[in-house]
């Protein structure tokens, strides 16, 4: 009967060992699981974290994008006002340079007509250019 009761109490043993280990290998699956969960969770914040950095650098990016068209935009407007204003002052120099050179043309056509004695008599002409080919 001892070999009854050895092989019984062996049994119970193994019995108990498989117990322990089923409970060892559970709480080291639920530690297992615990561990995953915890990674997941670690992942998804760093996700959450990264998208949210992308999202500050698309806003800071896009807000520097709009001052700096804004820059140009004003950068462009004082441009076209230089070169209005410069156009403006061309144009008016121009026209002065013009008339002062239609002045001189004027001057000396009349300077030509007085020498070949084609010019007008006036009383004033009278005493500077006196009277030529019987003209009064």
């Amino acid at each position: 009967m001892a070999s009854h009761e050895q092989s019984y109490r062996a049994g119970e043993a193994k019995g108990r060992n498989q117990e322990k280990t089923n409970q060892m290998m559970g709480n080291m699956g639920q530690k297992a699981q615990a561990a995953k969960d915890k990674a997941q969770q670690a992942a998804h914040a760093a996700k959450d974290k990264t998208q949210q950095a992308a999202h500050s650098v698309n806003e800071k990016a896009q807000e520097k994008s709009g001052q700096t068209k804004e820059k140009a935009s004003e950068m462009g407007q004082f441009t076209k006002e230089a070169a209005q204003s410069g156009k403006q002052n061309t144009g008016g120099f121009l026209q002065q340079t013009g008339e002062k050179v239609k002045e001189m043309a004027q001057g000396a056509t009349e300077a030509v007509k007085q020498t070949f004695g084609m010019a007008p008599q006036n009383d004033e002409d009278k005493d500077y250019y006196p009277t030529q080919h019987g003209r009064e």
